[in-house]
């Protein structure tokens, strides 16, 4: 047992880790195979919060002049003698991480950049007085980290050839080439598009990349992350040096997240394996190449919280890391094609697209197919398989969503448009609360199956049913609200015998509504469930809680749902 041992939660610094005794689990098999396999230039593509900066952290330690070895005893890559003979400790590393950097106009994102690289530049303050450099050298330096009224000074044409200016220098200085490091490389992009400067960005960075990546005789080999594969045509034009791990690529494959034989270990290891089938329902179902693996970032919040507490519930850790604007999009954006594969999605079964990898952040919104894609890549979608598309030589890609999670935020974000679609449609909430009213069950019934043939039905398909009946309760109660700010609306109150699903107390004192829901297996079934739902109104006395406010002009109604189809009837009571 380590039951002492914490857990990283948060920590991407992999010297932090090591050195505090935190529980890691060993990736270090990356730096063998990136010795024995990688490229002159290496970009690896996964989703967010799948280990990509303590990874590249980790290969910072690894590679850096002066490292501290001791932090590699008893890790994997120990046990290759020859490669940390030849490579540990033996490079100036620079490293820089953009995945802070974002503002609302370009000035602010470029200044960010600026900062980022001022600060990294800072590391190595001994340049300014190294005897292997020139006067003009270290004015160069001096220039990468200049202040002016606090700020850093950096004009955008030193921006620009800054990184390959400060390989140049430590190569200078040391004798030896540099190694490149740049962690989630597309964020700089991502927010630009979102904030509308997307084409100054990728000029900046194919800039900053072309010297630093192409025409560097100073680099001893670069390692990229991000989640896109931003098209080679935008920001890495003329890189013919270029690798891409893709999560497609099956090398490398399970080095991003967590395997399951390291999940159970884990669990194992904290006395919690009796929660192993739960973590692997909401948190497991990525496939990378030929691996299956677990969102790093879920495992270790959720073994956290049941450290503390063994009856800890999952929550939604990666879910709840971002926006989920790529979901919103598509369910924003989608036709009537497009929710039927939403609706199989959430329902577990697989849909059957073809996936572009490498795409630019303004090509996205040209298709629906394009959202697709970038779902894949950013982790909301995983590869089933793939199947043959006919007349063709190209394959689809068979897509399903992971796990419980991320089938989460596509249920919530779906009910967000619903609830704001609702909202906006204000003659159609008057028309079905008039029916209501007019005890006319027949335009009631049209009304709510013209809304729900508008939204998503199988949002609780894999639930029991009593759980379904709940989801078009609730739904019912939305849309009442909705059109009725002046009506007293009750759920689930005490009345009689028991508890009604809806009570109405309208503006009229005399009036007063009971509705009971019902949920029918199939759509042949509805009329039976409608007896039930009325039988059950009578039985159990529903209409007293109205009677006993005096209201005795009262509607019964018995609603019964299928899917996007529902029947209704009503008598006066």
């Amino acid at each position: 047992m380590v039951n002492n041992i914490k857990l990283p939660v948060g920590i991407e610094n992999f010297e932090d880790m090591r050195k505090r005794g935190f529980y890691y689990i060993d990736k270090t098999r990356l730096i063998e195979q990136l010795m024995e396999n990688g490229g002159k230039v290496t970009l690896f593509t996964r989703p967010r919060r799948f280990g990509k900066t303590l990874s590249m952290s980790m290969l910072r330690s690894f590679f850096s002049i002066g490292t501290d070895e001791s932090l590699f005893d008893g890790l994997y890559i120990s046990g290759n003698e020859e490669i940390c003979k030849l490579y540990m400790g033996k490079y100036p590393v620079i490293f820089l991480s953009l995945k802070g950097v974002e503002g609302m106009t370009f000035e602010r994102a470029k200044y960010r950049i600026i900062e980022l690289i001022g600060i990294e530049a800072e590391r190595f303050a001994f340049l300014a007085e190294s005897d292997k450099l020139s006067d003009i050298e270290k004015e160069k330096y001096k220039a990468l980290i200049a202040l002016q009224e606090g700020r850093y000074a950096m004009n955008e044409d030193i921006l620009v050839s800054s990184l390959w200016l400060l390989s140049y220098l430590l190569y200078k200085h040391y004798g030896q080439k540099t190694v490149i490091l740049i962690d989630e490389y597309d964020v700089p992009l991502d927010k630009a598009f979102q904030n509308g400067y997307y084409h100054e960005m990728v000029s900046l960075i194919r800039g900053i990349f072309g010297q630093a990546l192409k025409t560097n005789d100073y680099l001893q080999f670069a390692i990229l992350t991000g989640c896109l594969r931003i098209s080679k045509e935008s920001i890495f034009t003329g890189l013919n040096n270029f690798k891409v791990m893709s999560i497609d690529d099956t090398r490398f494959d399970e080095q991003f997240g967590f395997t399951d034989k390291e999940v159970s270990k884990l669990l194992l290891d904290y006395g919690l394996s009796d929660h192993y089938d739960e973590i692997r329902e909401w948190y497991d179902g990525y496939h990378f190449g030929n691996a299956d693996v677990y969102c790093p970032w879920d495992v270790i919040n959720h073994v956290d919280n049941l450290h503390a507490d063994e009856n800890a519930r999952p929550q939604a850790y990666w879910i709840n890391s971002s926006s989920n604007s790529l979901v919103k999009r598509l369910v924003y954006v989608a036709d009537t094609t497009t929710k039927d594969e939403i609706e199989r999605l959430i329902a577990g079964e697989t849909i059957e697209k073809p996936v572009r990898l490498e795409l630019t952040y303004d090509e996205i919104e040209d298709s629906i197919d394009n959202i697709w894609s970038v779902l894949y890549t950013t982790g909301y979608l995983t590869k089933a398989g793939e199947v043959k598309m006919p007349d063709s030589e190209s394959y689809a890609y068979r897509l399903v969503i992971p796990n419980k999670e991320v089938r989460e935020v596509f249920v919530f974000q779906i009910r967000e448009w619903f609830k704001k679609a609702l909202a906006g449609d204000a003659k159609a909430m008057n028309l079905l609360s008039q029916a209501f009213l007019n005890s006319d069950a027949a335009a009631v019934q049209k009304q709510l199956n013209i809304t729900m043939a508008k939204m998503i039905s199988v949002l609780d398909t894999k639930a029991r049913d009593d759980q379904k009946e709940n989801f078009y309760h609730g739904m019912l109660l939305g849309l009442l609200r909705g059109g009725n700010p002046n009506w007293l609306i009750k759920s689930n109150r005490e009345s009689g015998d028991g508890f009604s699903d809806i009570l109405i107390g309208p503006e009229d004192p005399d009036a007063g509504i009971i509705i009971e829901v019902k949920y029918a297996n199939s759509f042949n079934a509805l009329d039976k469930a409608c007896e039930e739902a009325m039988k059950q109104i009578h039985d159990r006395r529903y209409d007293e809680a109205l009677r006993d406010e005096g209201r005795c002009d009262l509607l019964a109604y018995g609603i019964a749902f299928n899917k996007k189809r529902c029947k209704v009837v009503c008598e006066r009571i």
